[in-house]
C-alpha cells in the first residue's frame, strides 16, 4: 500500500500544529501570558482580586493543565496555613455570630458564603429580611466581608410578600458589626 505525499504533508502539518499549540500552554516563561498594568488599567488591590478571586484562592498563571502542569512536574506552593478554610476564620466566626438571630439556611466556609432564611422581627410583623455574609479573602481586611440584606413587606392587596426597598446604611452597619467582633475575636486570641 503506498501513501500519497500529500497525506504525509498533511500529517506532518498537523504535527507541526499539534506541538505549537502545546509550547505555548504555558510550559516555557509565563511571564509571557501576564499584561502589564498600563494596558489592564489595573492596580494594587483591583489586580489581587482578579488575580486571587472570591476565597482566597489563587489561580494557577499561564498554564491549562493547572499547578502540576501536564505530567505533575512543577512544584506545588505550600503556602496555605493548613486550616482547609479557604475565608478568614476570624471573619467567619464573627459573621456567624453576629447574625446569630436568624435561621441559616447555607453555610459554605470554603466559599466564604452565609446566607439566611427570611427573618420577621417581632416589632414589625408586616416585614422581613433575609441576609447574605460573604467573606472575599483569607485576611482580616475591612473590604474582606461583604453583606447583602433583602427585604419583603406583606402587599395590602392579598397580603402576599413583596421586594421593598433597603436602606443601603443597613448593608454597612452589619459589616462593621462583623468586622467589629472579628477584631474582638482576633484580640482574644492574642494574634
Amino acid at each position: 500500500m503506498s501513501v500519497s505525499p500529500i497525506s504525509i504533508l498533511i500529517s506532518v502539518f498537523f504535527a507541526g500544529a499539534l506541538t505549537l499549540g502545546l509550547a505555548g500552554c504555558g510550559v516555557g516563561n509565563t511571564d509571557a501570558v501576564k499584561e502589564s498594568d498600563a494596558r489592564n488599567n489595573t492596580k494594587g488591590d483591583v489586580k489581587r482580586q482578579i488575580n486571587q478571586g472570591l476565597g482566597g484562592r489563587n489561580r494557577e498563571e499561564g498554564s491549562l493543565f493547572g499547578p502540576g502542569g501536564l505530567f505533575g512536574s512543577k512544584p506545588k506552593e505550600t503556602g496555605d496555613s493548613g486550616t482547609g478554610v479557604a475565608v478568614n476564620a476570624y471573619l467567619w466566626r464573627a459573621s456567624l455570630d453576629t447574625i446569630n438571630f436568624i435561621p441559616l439556611v447555607s453555610a459554605d466556609p470554603f466559599g466564604g458564603v452565609i446566607i439566611t432564611d427570611w427573618y420577621t422581627p417581632a416589632e414589625t410583623p408586616n416585614e422581613r429580611m433575609k441576609v447574605q455574609v460573604t467573606i472575599l479573602d483569607r485576611e482580616l481586611r475591612a473590604d474582606g466581608v461583604r453583606v447583602s440584606v433583602f427585604k419583603q413587606q406583606t402587599s395590602p392587596k392579598g397580603g402576599n410578600w413583596v421586594d421593598a426597598q433597603v436602606d443601603p446604611r443597613t448593608n454597612i452597619d452589619i459589616e462593621n458589626a462583623i468586622l467589629t467582633r472579628a477584631r474582638q475575636l482576633r484580640i482574644a486570641g492574642g494574634s
